[in-house]
């Protein structure tokens, strides 16, 4: 009679809590790509070495991330803002624009940095100047591609803060901008 082949499995720990301070089920933001939740906290064999990991499910596109532990604050890892920061991110959003950079490729490449930097506040100083700008004169595709991607970028951070619907947050910041 054959042996059978016996497969080796590995196990995947599943933590609830990590060193870094981050649980299972916390909302937290990711630099670009925006608000992810915590679906399991993994130890990984990355370049050799073992390492602790976040799994992200970004929750606009379902898109699943894995992030060393080591490296979430360098990357621009932070929770969600309180429901009583909100109101900041809203004056903020209706101050008058600052930008002035009249070189759209720089003024395009200074309002990437801002979103890369994953501050809601940056993101939406972004969103903020160039809806202004939009109406005064034609936004580029480029331009009106970040100023979307600010917008849903802020609004999705609201709308978990606030517990509310997305489209409740767009309209709350549409009104706003307005």
């Amino acid at each position: 009679m054959p042996a059978k082949a016996t497969k080796k499995k590995t196990k995947k720990t599943v933590k609830k809590e990590s060193a870094e301070g981050y649980s299972l089920g916390d909302y937290v933001v990711y630099p670009m790509h925006g608000v992810g939740q915590i679906n399991a906290i993994q130890n990984q064999v990355i370049l050799g070495k073992r390492k602790q990991c976040y799994v992200l499910e970004i929750l606009s596109s379902k898109m699943k991330v894995m992030i060393p532990v080591e490296n979430a604050k360098e990357i621009g890892i932070r929770p969600i803002i309180k429901k009583r920061e909100v109101k900041k991110i809203m004056d903020l959003l209706q101050k008058d624009e600052v930008d002035t950079e009249e070189d759209w490729k720089i003024r395009y490449q200074n309002n990437m940095n801002k979103i890369k930097s994953g501050s809601i506040q940056s993101v939406a100083e972004v969103c903020r100047n160039l809806y202004k700008r939009a109406k005064d004169k034609e936004l580029s595709l480029m331009e009106r591609r970040l100023y979307e991607s600010a917008y849903n970028l802020i609004s999705s951070e609201i709308a978990l803060s606030k517990g509310i619907s997305v489209e409740e947050a767009g309209n709350l910041i549409s009104e706003v901008l307005s």
